[in-house]
Order: structure tokens, then C-alpha cells, then sequence
């Protein structure tokens, strides 16, 4: 997308966290005017050498066109919108377009459109799949509900974060989609460490038979992305179990109510509850590797071999 392209609305920006800081720094790169708020001043700071200026509360970026929220969770998101000094806050200014990328529960996601429709500004649920290394790769993918013309508006910088954005309806479906993303995400996880670790067991070293899978027609860019983590046994944190269960238990809530049966997502969210009383808090959701293989009787080593992640290239 060239840059005057991105050049025709002012953006604001909320959370200079790891994937905030990312995105931030994707549309500063693009050539946007963006102005940014973080709670910790310092994190956001060093987006003022890509041009970007620093401002100390939401409600400073009223002024701007589109102001893009990418925070914690819900209490910070429905915070630094409506809250004292939020982006709706001042009276008489108001950006008139808010986006939130922020995974948030439908719940906190009508309230601020409902916030943002007393103010006439009109509101894109916009949640992401990926992380901070996704983001600087240009592979981060979006989902978005809301206003279509609202959407074809902001199109232009939801293109600039990554591969682009899919548009799935008029108010909170996209907050749906990506719950059905992350209970995906959880059943896939656990299928590949069982067929892994089957693979192992029966004498075929991780890499190689990884190598297969991501070559056939199952591959993904998930398996590929979470191969090296397999392999060399690297659970750096970009999803905690306790996350991934609350997703399960929103996934598996809403199927209830939609009387959808859902007995392989059950089935994974009972394995991850098995995670988290064995003590895998505070570490990957892809240890599900782990403790797949306790359940086997094998004790798994690190293969220290160097395999690509597909985000390169």
C-alpha cells in the first residue's frame, strides 16, 4: 500500500505493549501521522525515532481521525475509551473512527459501541491473529465487524499491518470469529503433539517428522511457525494455558447457547485444565507437547537443530 495511500486521516494509537509497539511501528513506517498513548510513557517512547509523537493520556487523541486501541484485555479497553481521560472523554472531540484490535468479550465490545455511538463515532471490531515476530513478519491477519463503509475506510491501514483483514459483518461477529480461532488453535495444538509424539515414540526423530508434515498437504503456517518450538523445546511465552482455556470456555459457552455440539473442543479444554493443575502456567500453550509426552511415559530432550519458523522468505 503506497504511502499517500495512508496518508489521508490522522491516527491515534493505544498500547505500545510487544504487539502494539509492532503494529504502531508498521503504520509509522508506512508513513502515517500517528500520535501514541501508552500507560507506561517509556515503552513508547522509542516510536518517536520512527516519527511518531508521544502524548501523556487517550483523551489527547481525540483530535484524531481514527484512533486504533491494541491493549490487555477489557477492563484496560473500556478504561482508556470511556474512562476518565479516554478517547471519548472530552466534550465536543471525538475521533470518527475507533478500532479496536484488542481480544475483548463481547460484552466490552458492545459497551464502547454503544460509548462510541453517543459520541457519533462509529466502531470496528478489529481482533488479530498472531504476535509481535507475526507483525514484524507482515503476516498479521485480521478479522472485522462494524459499519461496512466505516471498514472500507480504515481498509487501507488494516492492510498495512499485515496480510490484510476479512469482513464478517455489521456489529460483533468478528469477536465470535476469533473465539472460533482460538478453540481451533487449542484442538490443532493438541492434535499435533499427539502425532508427534507417537511419531517420536516409535523412533522418528521430532524434526524430521515435523519436516514431513509441514511439506504435505497438512502443513500450515501454524505447524510451521511452531516447529522450532517443538523441536528445540522453546516455550518462550506468546499465549499462556490460562488464556487458551478462557477461550475454550467462551468457544464452548457459546456453543451452547447456539446448541452447536463441540465434543473435540471439550474434550482439548479439559486437557489444557490437565495442563494448569500440573503446574504449565506461567510458559507457551504449546507445551501441550509436554504434557502429551508425560502421559506416554517419555521424557523429552531438546534436538538443538536450527528449522525455520515459515515467517522468513
Amino acid at each position: 500500500m503506497a504511502s499517500t495511500d495512508l496518508g489521508k486521516h490522522r491516527i491515534g494509537w493505544v498500547g505500545a505493549g510487544r504487539m502494539g509497539f509492532s503494529m504502531a511501528s508498521r503504520l509509522l513506517k508506512a508513513g502515517c501521522d500517528l500520535s501514541v498513548y501508552n500507560r507506561t510513557r517509556a515503552k513508547a517512547e522509542p516510536l518517536a525515532e520512527y516519527g511518531a509523537t508521544i502524548v501523556d493520556t487517550p483523551a489527547d487523541l481525540a483530535d484524531r481521525d481514527i484512533v486504533f486501541t491494541m491493549v490487555a484485555g477489557p477492563e484496560d479497553f473500556l478504561n482508556v475509551v470511556s474512562g476518565e481521560n479516554g478517547v471519548l472523554s472530552r466534550d465536543g472531540t471525538a475521533p470518527r473512527i475507533l478500532i479496536d484490535c484488542t481480544s475483548v468479550s463481547e460484552e466490552a465490545s458492545v459497551a464502547v459501541r454503544h460509548a462510541a455511538a453517543e459520541k457519533g463515532v462509529a466502531y470496528l471490531a478489529a481482533p488479530v491473529s498472531g504476535n509481535a515476530k507475526v507483525v514484524k513478519a507482515g503476516k498479521l491477519s485480521i478479522v472485522a465487524s462494524g459499519p461496512r463503509d466505516t471498514y472500507e475506510e480504515a481498509l487501507p491501514y488494516l492492510e498495512a499491518l499485515g496480510v490484510g483483514a476479512s469482513y464478517v459483518g455489521e456489529a460483533e461477529e468478528a469477536r465470535i470469529v476469533k473465539i472460533c480461532h482460538n478453540v481451533l488453535l487449542g484442538v490443532v495444538t493438541q492434535s499435533l503433539a499427539e502425532i508427534t509424539v507417537l511419531a517420536e515414540k516409535a523412533g522418528v526423530p521430532r524434526h524430521a517428522f515435523l519436516d514431513f508434515m509441514n511439506k504435505s498437504v497438512m502443513g500450515s503456517v501454524f505447524t510451521r511457525y511452531k516447529t522450532p518450538s517443538f523441536v528445540n523445546l522453546d516455550f518462550s511465552v506468546t499465549f499462556t494455558p490460562s488464556l487458551l482455556r478462557k477461550d475454550l470456555d467462551l468457544g464452548l459457552s457459546a456453543a451452547r447457547g447456539l446448541n452447536v455440539p463441540m465434543p473435540l473442543a471439550a474434550q482439548t479444554r479439559e486437557i489444557v485444565q490437565t495442563m494448569i493443575g500440573n503446574g504449565f502456567t506461567d510458559t507457551d500453550f504449546s507445551e501441550l507437547l509436554t504434557l502429551q509426552a508425560q502421559a506416554s511415559g517419555m521424557k523429552l530432550e531438546a534436538e538443538n537443530i536450527d528449522v525455520g519458523d515459515g515467517l522468513e522468505g
